[in-house]
């Protein structure tokens, strides 16, 4: 037959929850102190009851000692008045030890009287006057004992006599009484009040560990998907419960955040990619239908062939931009996420100083050659007069950036909507910026202008529609100058848009030469 196997107390206490060690620990811990608490009091109240006797017998025996023998039957008058400890025995030995006479303060003492010890004089003189405690005969409890030489001159006055001495016990029975009696209280009202205080613990324990269980629901609400659930701040906040609460939220805050932004990454991807699959799949289907028309014959004249070879090169070089801006975007999106690493940019560009007026000139002709009939003037930021506006930078990009603006500029407002070409420094930027007074952008549209493929009237024509990567690009494009696009607009207030590029250091040598 297999024995049952034993549990090892580390392990059972492992198996316990944390409430019930808590409590079992408390009430031991209780339960400890009321036990030491009881035996030193119990300890020290024995040792008070005993030093009392000890003074009285000590009292006794000297009055005893003084009194000669008395002779007859009986207990004498003069022995049973110095009985003033309750049951008391006097008895008298000769030098040799020998019982002369014993007398009892009671009638029948308590456990059969003391069991005394030989005590001659030797015995006697080496107690040296101090009480010392004996059993009783039937051995149930003690006695206390103190034995004293007598003087020559009590034992015979008128003459030489025998030397003799005096032994004086008195019962330790009443003092075990009250010491029991005293213990007994002591156990049952500790077992008493270690009960009421098992009860309270119980419950105080739970309470103190009530933000525990807290936070044991919120990880399950967690686990459940609710990532936006929080901790209760049950403690104040300079307690270690109310740290950790206030830890824990910090960290359930980023967690939510993380989850929050790479749910609108993934959104934002799978956009993209729909997006992109539409817009290649558009001159893709064009090109396969122009081929396709070719190869059955449905061209019968050179004229038409060159129609036909005409639009295949068209949607080919739209097909190439497409991919370029596509590739441009993904090159500065892998030198953002590897920004502060060590390692060589995937999108390298070739800085060197350069004035912003110089962009601004040009974007003034792009503008005219783009619609002849269309007003431009060329301001400062904001208006006033245009001013200089150094800055380190990779020139051909921020051409690219400008083209893509004052293409914006030009597609999304009707003909012969005035624009406005700022140019010059505010604070510690150069500044460039593209206004138009077109119908403006609502707040919702403001929000995604410079998200990829995104275009406010939907449209997938490239006449209104675009590819919508201009403005992503040029915000791409921007940014990796360390600078930054803005943006103001407001239904029927036009949009402005703001290149603002970080001023060169005057210190840098890199800079000594910049145009004027």
């Amino acid at each position: 037959m297999r024995r049952p196997r034993l549990v090892s107390p580390r392990l059972w206490l492992r198996r316990m929850s944390l409430r019930t060690r808590l409590l079992c620990l408390s009430v031991a811990l209780v339960a400890v102190g009321l036990l030491g608490t009881g035996l030193l009091v119990t300890t020290a109240l024995r040792d008070y009851l005993q030093d009392r006797v000890d003074d009285r017998l000590v009292l006794t025996g000297q009055i005893a000692a003084r009194l000669s023998p008395p002779s007859g039957a009986g207990t004498p008058p003069s022995v049973r008045a110095l009985s003033v400890l309750g049951d008391t025995t006097v008895t008298y030995v000769d030098d040799t030890g020998a019982v002369r006479r014993t007398f009892d303060a009671s009638t029948a003492p308590p456990g059969g009287g003391p069991d005394l010890p030989r005590l001659d004089r030797a015995a006697v003189l080496a107690h040296g006057g101090r009480p010392f405690t004996v059993p009783a005969r039937d051995g149930e409890h003690d006695w206390r004992v103190i034995a004293l030489t007598q003087p020559a001159q009590v034992l015979a006055p008128e003459g030489p006599a025998p030397r003799g001495s005096v032994v004086v016990a008195t019962s330790l029975e009443e003092v075990r009484r009250t010491v029991t009696k005293t213990r007994n209280l002591s156990l049952t009202a500790g077992a008493a009040l270690l009960a009421i205080l098992a009860v309270a613990g119980w419950f105080a324990v739970r309470s103190g560990l009530r933000p525990l269980t807290r936070i044991e629901e919120t990880a399950t609400a967690i686990t459940s998907g609710d990532y936006s659930h929080r901790v209760p701040e049950l403690a104040a906040p300079h307690t270690e419960v109310g740290r950790l609460t206030a830890c824990l939220n910090q960290m359930l805050g980023r967690i939510d955040a993380a989850f929050r932004a790479r749910a609108q990454a993934e959104a934002r991807t799978r956009r993209f990619f729909a997006d992109a699959s539409h817009e290649l799949r558009t001159p893709l289907v064009g090109i396969k239908g122009y081929t396709d028309l070719y190869r059955m014959g449905a061209m019968p004249t050179r004229e038409d062939v060159d129609q036909t070879m005409t639009r295949i090169a068209e949607e080919s070089a739209r097909l190439t931009r497409l991919v370029e801006e596509m590739f441009l975007l993904a090159r500065l999106d892998e030198d953002t996420e590897g920004m502060g690493t060590a390692r060589e940019p995937a999108f390298a560009l070739d800085l060197a100083p350069m004035d912003l007026r110089t962009l601004a000139a040009d974007a003034l002709h792009d503008v005219q050659a783009l619609d002849a009939t269309r007003p431009v003037t060329l301001t400062g930021p904001g208006g006033g007069k245009p001013a200089t506006a150094p800055a380190y930078a990779d020139e051909a990009r921020l051409r690219q950036v400008v083209t893509n603006l004052i293409g914006n500029a030009v597609t999304h407002t009707p003909p012969g909507t005035p624009i406005r070409i700022g140019v010059g420094t505010v604070g510690r930027h150069a500044v460039l910026e593209v206004a138009d007074q077109g119908p403006g952008l609502t707040a919702t549209e403001r929000a995604r202008v410079f998200d990829r493929f995104y275009r406010t009237d939907d449209s997938r024509t490239r006449a209104t529609g675009g590819s919508g990567l201009g403005l992503a690009i040029a915000h791409a494009l921007v940014t990796a100058h360390a600078g930054r696009v803005t943006l103001d607009t407001a239904p029927g207030q036009g949009c402005t848009f703001r290149v603002l590029l970080p001023l060169p250091d005057p210190l840098d040598d890199r800079t000594a030469d910049t145009r004027t």
